[in-house]
C-alpha cells in the first residue's frame, strides 16, 4: 500500500471528524440566531400566546388553556440552557421589589449563602466577582429599582450571565453539603463530584429536580414548577411545600423554564 492512500478505518475517522466539524457549526449557527433574536428574559405577555405555538397539537393546546385558568401571564428566558437558573434569578428579585423587609431577608440569606460555599472549599477568590455582582443588583432593589429597570439588567449578557454563575457554584456546594442525601439521585456511575463539575457548574447546562431542589434549599426560596409536556403534567413544589411556601412559579416544557404569573399579580 502506497504511503498516499487513505486506510478505511482512517477514512471512517475523517468522515466522522467532517460530521462532528459540520454539527458543531450547525449548532454554533443556531446559539447565534437564538441569542440575536430572543432576549435573555422577556417581557410579561399572557399565557395564551402560547397557543400559535401549538397551532396542531390539541394536547398541548387543552394544556394551555387550563394553566390559563390559573396563571394568567408568563416571562420568556432565553432556551440557551440557563433558563431555570435565570427564571429563578428574577423571579426571586422581582418578587421582592417595593418591600425593603423582603429585599432585607433576601439579601440576608444572600450573604448567608456564602458560608455554605466555604463549608465545601469554594475559596473567595473564585466567588467573589459573582457574588458582589448579586449583592449589587439586591441593593439597587433597596434603593427603589423599579421593574422595567430590572428587566434592563437583565439583557446586559455579563451582569446576568455573572448572577447564573453565583447560583451555579451555590447549587454544587449545597449538593456536595449534602452529598450523603443526593448522592442518591445520581444516575449512572458518576460520583457526586463528577456530576458538579459537569452537570452544575459550566454554563449552559440544563437543568433537573436535583439542581432545583439544591438552590431552593440554599437560599429558601420556594419554588412551584408547572409542567406542561406529554406526560399526566401537573406541579411539584421545591424543596419542601410544609416549610416554604412557593414565592416563584415557573413553566416546564420539555428542556426550558419560564416565570408564570398567578392571576392577580
Amino acid at each position: 500500500m502506497s504511503s498516499g492512500q487513505v486506510t478505511q478505518p482512517q477514512a471512517e475517522i475523517d468522515s466522522a471528524a467532517a460530521q462532528d466539524e459540520l454539527t458543531l457549526k450547525q449548532q454554533e449557527a443556531i446559539d447565534k440566531e437564538i441569542s440575536s433574536t430572543i432576549p435573555l428574559v422577556g417581557d410579561r405577555e399572557c399565557v395564551t400566546n402560547l397557543l400559535p405555538e401549538y397551532e396542531s397539537d390539541l394536547v398541548y393546546k387543552d394544556k394551555i388553556l387550563e394553566i390559563s385558568k390559573t396563571y394568567e401571564f408568563f416571562r420568556r428566558m432565553r432556551p440557551d440552557g440557563n433558563c431555570f437558573f435565570r427564571a429563578f434569578c428574577y423571579g426571586s428579585i422581582e418578587r421582592v421589589l417595593g418591600n425593603p423587609g423582603a429585599i432585607q431577608e433576601y439579601r440576608d440569606r444572600l450573604v448567608a449563602s456564602k458560608d455554605i460555599l466555604k463549608a465545601t472549599g469554594f475559596t473567595q477568590f473564585t466567588v467573589e466577582d459573582f457574588y458582589d455582582t448579586f449583592l449589587d443588583v439586591l441593593d439597587k432593589a433597596a434603593e427603589g429599582l423599579a421593574a422595567n429597570e430590572l428587566l434592563k439588567l437583565f439583557q446586559e449578557q455579563s451582569l446576568a450571565d455573572y448572577l447564573v454563575v453565583y447560583l451555579r457554584i451555590l447549587t454544587s456546594a449545597e449538593l456536595r453539603k449534602s452529598a450523603e442525601f443526593y448522592s442518591n439521585f445520581i444516575e449512572g456511575d458518576r460520583t457526586l463530584e463528577e456530576f458538579c463539575q459537569l452537570e452544575v457548574e459550566p454554563m449552559y447546562k440544563e437543568s433537573d429536580h436535583i439542581h432545583i431542589t439544591a438552590l431552593t434549599t440554599a437560599l429558601g426560596v420556594g419554588v412551584k414548577v408547572i409542567y406542561m409536556d406529554r406526560g399526566l403534567g401537573g406541579q411539584h413544589e421545591f424543596p419542601d411545600p410544609e416549610n416554604i411556601a412557593p414565592a416563584i412559579y415557573l413553566l416546564y416544557r420539555p428542556g426550558h423554564y419560564d416565570i408564570l404569573y398567578p392571576k392577580g399579580t
